[in-house]
């Protein structure tokens, strides 16, 4: 698979891993950073997570392939502009969102250089310096619209995924932006959600953190993900994340209804329906 000249875009947990991954596999002849942040940019340096750091205009000029690892409304404000300078480099961007990003260059005169993805992995972890080494192994990339980006363009995105060890699937973005309402945006709300309330009591009761457990721990992990990251995706997939959530609530009433009225046998079913979870995570 020929080398490219990469620029990634946001070189913190995603871009930084990605970065790695592309080093290890020998498909970047250069990487180079695009990062606002002055601190990330020196520690993705220091790290050598990428070769140089450029400014945004410069990078797009200079890279064969463009990659955003940026938050999803940072994407939205980013991609027209740089579709408007690229000539035949390639565009992906990693965000959990679709739809929008879509939507907005889907009249673009370049619209086939742009290939939409969503690799699905993460950690509670943000910035440089927690890019972590081969982070996509085993893991699922989402491409969203394939039939809308040009050939060759798609062709070499998904020679990348499966180089880093990812498993592809296609889907439409509206689709997308369901099932990830489902398997991702709900854990990490239900996740802020369950942190604030032992947070709320812990002000009562000092003891409350020194008997958590690992079960706790696992349960409120991703209660320590950057809000930068997670409010434009909560806003952009509004109508998915609500709907979701009204259903969540509802499963919480029913917990608290058999709890309320001692029905012990409605709250053995709706723990054993639960149990079912089996059939998708061994």
């Amino acid at each position: 698979m020929e080398r490219k000249k990469i620029a990634i875009v946001g070189v913190g947990l995603i871009g930084g891993s990605l970065a790695i991954q592309l080093h290890e596999k020998k498909l970047s002849s250069r990487l180079i950073g695009v990062e606002v942040n002055e601190e990330h940019a020196k520690k993705a340096m220091e790290l050598e997570l990428v070769d140089e750091i450029m400014s945004l205009e410069d990078a797009v000029g200079a890279a064969e392939v463009i990659v955003l690892a940026i938050p999803v409304d940072k994407v939205l404000s980013l991609l027209p502009a740089i579709m408007d300078k690229i000539d035949q480099q390639v565009v992906i961007d990693l965000g959990s969102t679709k739809r929008q990003s879509i939507e907005l260059v889907k009249n673009h005169t370049k619209r086939g250089r742009y290939v939409a993805t969503h690799p699905m992995w993460g950690t509670e972890y943000s910035g440089p310096q927690a890019a972590v080494r081969g982070a996509f192994e085993n893991k699922a990339v989402i491409i969203c619209n394939a039939e809308e980006s040009d050939a060759d363009a798609l062709d070499w995105v998904k020679g990348m995924y499966k180089k880093i060890g990812m498993h592809l699937l296609e889907m439409e973005a509206k689709a997308h932006d369901l099932h990830a309402a489902y398997v991702s945006h709900i854990s990490h709300i239900t996740s802020f959600a369950l942190a604030n309330t032992v947070l709320e009591k812990e002000k009562e009761e000092d003891a409350i953190f020194e008997l958590a457990s690992a079960g706790f721990e696992s349960t409120v992990r991703l209660a320590k993900s950057n809000p930068a990251m997670w409010v434009p995706i909560f806003m952009q997939n509004k109508e998915n994340v609500l709907d979701v959530l009204k259903e969540h609530i509802a499963q919480l009433q029913r917990f608290k209804e058999s709890i309320e009225k001692n029905d012990d046998t409605y709250l053995m079913k709706l723990i054993d329906d639960a149990n079912k979870i089996r059939r998708i995570l061994k």
